[in-house]
């Protein structure tokens, strides 16, 4: 394997709360939140804020079950994958309450991605109806929906909207690979197509940056990859001892920083990715 882009001394723990109130326990989903603090959720269903200097933690909701993905609509609305309840809860950001919001025929809803030009809420399916994994889809006002993208995927994980907004990559955890599904002019999906192979072994959050590269975070090793069209796959970064990188799932840009949660342990990560703008880089 290639050098990694970047040295381990790139990443930092953003915010340690094993032992603080409450608990930032095993989390899977990371967003940034339009005043800059990082949100994530819990395996205990907490939707946690912290603060965008990492000084503080705060619970601003939850739902006594798993949260997987989240999300944020242009209002500062969360929404939130509840695995164990098999849907997705919206906290509003008016009234600060979290609710049910959708869960029509999906089953383990793993990732949201907000369309606010159509309306919709994209929702990846890690099981899906008749044991297929795939896209739903929810209109984000009423939450009614179902299934979208009918093909067949090999467990449908991270999610990230195309820079042009017309088609979203999606993570094929046991593929494994990044797929694209484009969104065509009447709303329908477009045929699936892989775009990234060989994202060894279990690739589970991507996110797009706006040069259109995808970063792609790995559970198993602990790694995150950058994959560029001219350039392909390189490996952005491992922790060999999974620590400061401990099983990192979802992940969110904020300027030049990486923020990735972390499955294995009970932090977030921050990764400075000025060095990249270097030459050669």
């Amino acid at each position: 394997m290639a050098k990694p882009l970047l040295e381990m001394s790139a990443a930092k723990v953003f915010f340690d709360g094993i032992f603080t109130s409450p608990r930032v326990a095993h989390p899977e989903g990371v967003a940034v939140h339009r005043d800059g603090s990082i949100w994530c959720g819990t395996e205990t269903g907490d939707l946690l804020r912290l603060a965008a200097d990492g000084a503080s933690v705060e619970r601003m909701g939850g739902t006594q079950g798993f949260l997987l993905g989240i999300a944020f609509d242009g209002a500062g609305n969360c929404f939130a994958c509840d695995w164990k309840h098999s849907a997705i809860f919206r906290r509003d950001a008016g009234t600060a309450q979290m609710e049910r919001f959708a869960s029509a025929g999906i089953r383990v809803p793993n990732y949201p991605v907000v369309d606010e030009l159509r309306g919709w809420l994209f929702v990846s399916d890690s099981v899906g109806q008749d044991n297929r994994s795939g896209i739903f889809r929810y209109d984000l006002k009423t939450g009614d929906g179902g299934l979208w993208c009918r093909e067949a995927m090999s467990f449908a994980n991270g999610m990230a909207m195309a820079p042009d907004g017309n088609g979203l990559y999606v993570v094929e955890s046991n593929a494994p690979c990044i797929s694209y599904v484009p969104i065509l002019a009447d709303g329908a999906p477009g045929a699936r197509r892989v775009v990234v192979e060989g994202v060894h072994n279990v690739p589970d959050g991507v996110a797009c940056a706006p040069d259109g590269s995808l970063f792609i975070s790995c559970y198993e090793p602990s790694r995150i990859y950058r994959w560029r069209k001219d350039r392909g796959l390189e490996v952005l970064m491992e922790d060999p001892t999974a620590t400061t990188l401990a099983h990192p799932t979802n992940i969110a840009f904020k300027g030049d920083k990486l923020y990735t949660a972390n499955l294995g342990r009970w932090h977030i990560t921050e990764i400075d990715l000025a060095a990249l703008a270097s030459p050669g880089r």
